[in-house]
C-alpha cells in the first residue's frame, strides 16, 4: 500500500494501548513516518507528564503551546512535525473566550469549579479535550493529526464520553459539543483508532476486548494493529551450541546456551500470539522492532518510523 495514502486515510489518527506497550513511542513514530511521506503532521498529547516531547526531539517538555519539531522531510521537503499538549483547562479556557467569558476562567480555576463540575458531570472533562481535537481536525490545521491517547482503561473512557454526555444532557452547549465530537468519531475519514500491544498474551487480550468495545461502543473506525517491541527472527538459532563452542569456558557456553534458549521461546511466544491476535481480530498487523537500548530518543524514533513505512508498503 502507498504509505502517504495509508497516513492521508483519515485526518485523526489516535492510538491507544494498555499501559506499557509503547503507546507514546508508536504516537511519536507515526508522526515521524507520515512526515518522512511529505505529510504536515500535529501531535497531541492529552496526558500530563508524557514523555512524548523527548521523543520527538522537542527542546521542552510538551504545554498547550505548539512548538514545531522538523520541517523540510519527506522526497519533496513537504512534510513537518509539530506538537503540543491538549488539556482541559486549556480548553475549557479557549471554549470560554471564544464565547465572550475569558474574564471567569480564573474564578473558575482559583475556586475548583472545573473540578466540581467534573464530579457531577463525568467526562466532561475528556469531552472538552476531545472538543478541542474536533475543532484542531475541523480546522484541518493539519494533512493529519496524532493523538497520544490516555492509556489502558481511561482511553475507552475517553472515547465514550461523547456518548454518555449527549444520552443525559439534551440541551445546550454540552450536547452539541458531544454531537459533533461523536460525529467526527464515527466519519472514518475523519478519524481513526490505531490500538498498540506487544506480542504477549495479557496486552493481545486487552487489545481484542479494547477493539471490540470502541466498535461497538464508540462506532470508531480501527486502523491496522501495530505490534510493538518484536524481537527479529535470528535464523539457524538454537540453544545446542557448535561444536566449536566447546573451546569455551563452561561458563561462557551456559551462558550462551541460556541466551539463544531465551530467544527462541520469545520468537515462538511472539509468532503463536501474533496467529493468536490474527485469529481473534481480523485487522492488519504492522511490526515494529524491538530496540536494544536501554532508553528510546529522536534517532530510535527514526530508524522505528522507517520500519513502520515499510510494513505499510507490506499491506494489501
Amino acid at each position: 500500500m502507498d504509505p502517504q495514502a495509508f497516513f492521508a486515510a483519515s485526518k485523526l489518527l489516535i492510538v491507544a494501548g494498555k499501559g506499557g506497550v509503547g503507546k507514546t513511542t508508536v504516537s511519536a513514530v507515526l508522526a515521524r513516518a507520515a512526515a518522512s511521506c511529505g505529510l504536515s503532521v500535529l501531535v497531541l498529547a492529552v496526558d500530563a507528564g508524557t514523555n512524548l516531547g523527548t521523543l520527538l526531539g522537542a527542546p521542552a517538555p510538551l504545554d498547550d503551546t505548539e512548538v514545531t519539531i522538523a520541517t523540510g522531510l519527506g522526497p519533496e521537503a513537504t512534510g513537518s512535525i509539530r506538537a503540543r499538549a491538549v488539556t482541559a483547562p486549556a480548553a475549557l479556557a479557549e471554549y470560554l473566550e471564544q464565547h465572550g467569558l475569558r474574564r471567569v476562567l480564573g474564578r473558575i480555576l482559583r475556586t475548583g469549579v472545573l473540578d466540581v463540575v467534573s464530579t457531577a458531570a463525568p467526562g466532561i472533562e475528556d469531552l472538552l479535550v476531545l472538543g478541542k481535537v474536533k475543532g484542531l481536525e475541523r480546522a484541518a490545521v493539519a494533512d493529519l493529526i496524532v493523538v497520544d491517547a490516555p492509556a489502558a482503561g481511561h482511553a475507552l473512557t475517553f472515547l465514550r464520553s461523547p456518548r454518555g454526555l449527549a444520552e443525559v444532557v439534551t440541551g445546550g452547549p454540552i450536547a452539541g459539543q458531544a454531537a459533533d465530537v461523536l460525529a467526527m468519531l464515527g466519519d472514518e475519514t475523519r478519524c481513526r483508532v490505531l490500538l498498540v500491544t506487544l506480542p504477549e498474551e495479557t496486552p493481545v487480550n486487552e487489545l481484542v476486548d479494547a477493539a471490540y468495545r470502541l466498535e461497538d461502543e464508540v462506532g470508531v473506525a480501527l486502523a491496522p494493529v501495530v505490534v510493538n517491541g518484536v524481537y527479529p527472527d535470528v535464523a539457524g538459532l538454537s540453544p545446542d551450541l557448535p561444536p566449536a563452542a566447546a573451546k569455551l569456558p563452561a561458563a561462557t557456553r551456559r551462558a550462551l546456551a541460556a541466551a539463544a534458549a531465551f530467544r527462541c521461546e520469545r520468537s515462538a511466544v511472539q509468532h503463536a500470539q501474533r496467529a493468536r491476535l490474527a485469529d481473534a481480530l481480523p485487522l492488519p498487523q504492522l511490526e515494529l522492532p524491538f530496540r536494544f537500548t536501554a532508553g528510546l530518543g529522536p534517532d530510535d524514533v527514526t530508524a522505528l518510523a522507517a520500519h513502520l513505512v515499510d510494513a505499510v508498503r507490506g499491506l494489501p
